[in-house]
């Protein structure tokens, strides 16, 4: 039995899965300065030990998951920032990255998981150029030996579906986290507006095991929660985000306290889910406190 099938086993048998925090805020906090229109894609490249080290601080911690740090690293994203060169290397070594730290701290069992978006900081790709950039990144991604897909702040829904399909060619498993707020109208929707019921009902059917709300406030996830418990019938995963983003730089002023998110995370298991974790501002404190809950 492979380590991910080891993972699905657990979950079958409603076992739970810790995951680790932010990765691209944890970079900007130990100083890692971001690249212009690739917030902190280039980490791999210019400071491949602090990265490596981040990955291994989680899985010190307990991680059984580790996602690599290329949500911005998609071809279009690293053109606009004048680092298309490195669009190889990126991908590459955010994966191997992970593996390696797996690899340092002699913890098999550890999936590593290739973060993929389809964020832009500028101008949205077409859909035909997202299609082939997406195919090149997760070519590269599965030959590094990357165990699974985790696709991360998906919130328009074609855009979801074009990278679903991409990731699903590798023959890895794909799993979908959705971002969302609830609106005026108190509708539970993805940051395009899209409602998350839609989107969920869109997917049933596209073999995805596990669905997530991710990089999603604290405040909005109980709302989410019940339209994916309403909406969903696979595997649920949640893993917030706190704080806020203030001019392209990720603010710490306003984040919930790891005791506090950590009894929010057991609220959530208690209804279901059975993957936690922690996305922007969520760092390694809080999942030192995630940890102690019962998994």
């Amino acid at each position: 039995m492979n380590r991910y099938e080891k993972v699905m086993q657990k979950l079958a048998n409603n076992g739970r899965i810790l995951i680790d925090g932010a990765t691209g805020t944890e970079v900007e906090r130990r100083g890692v300065p971001p690249v212009n229109n690739a917030w902190n894609g280039g980490g791999a490249l210019t400071h491949p030990d602090i990265l490596r080290q981040i990955h291994e601080d989680y899985i010190d911690l307990g991680a059984q998951i580790v996602i690599s740090n290329t949500f911005a690293t998609s071809k279009y994203v690293l053109e606009d920032a004048n680092w298309e060169e490195h669009f190889d290397l990126l991908n590459r070594k955010g994966v191997t990255l992970a593996i390696e730290a797996r690899d340092n701290k002699n913890m098999p069992d550890v999936l590593v998981a290739a973060g993929l978006a389809h964020w832009a900081w500028t101008t949205d790709p077409s859909l035909e150029k997202l299609q082939n950039d997406t195919d090149a990144q997760v070519a590269i991604m599965a030959e590094a030996g990357a165990d699974l897909f985790m696709l991360e702040m998906m919130h328009m829904l074609d855009r979801t579906l074009i990278l679903i399909e991409s990731a699903q060619k590798t023959g890895l498993p794909v799993w979908v986290g959705f971002s969302c707020r609830v609106k005026e109208d108190g509708v539970v929707r993805l940051l395009s507006g899209e409602p998350l019921a839609d989107a969920l009902s869109a997917i049933k059917d596209k073999n995805i095991p596990l669905v997530s709300i991710m990089h999603t406030d604290v405040s909005y996830i109980d709302a989410a929660l019940e339209v994916l418990k309403e909406h969903w019938s696979g595997y649920m995963g949640i893993y917030a985000h706190s704080g806020q983003h203030i001019e392209d730089r990720w603010r710490y002023e306003d984040v919930i306290s790891p005791q506090e998110y950590a009894a929010k995370c057991q609220q959530w298991m208690n209804e279901g889910v059975q993957m936690i974790g922690g996305c922007c501002g969520i760092g390694t404190n809080h999942i030192e406190e995630l940890a102690k809950l019962p998994f």
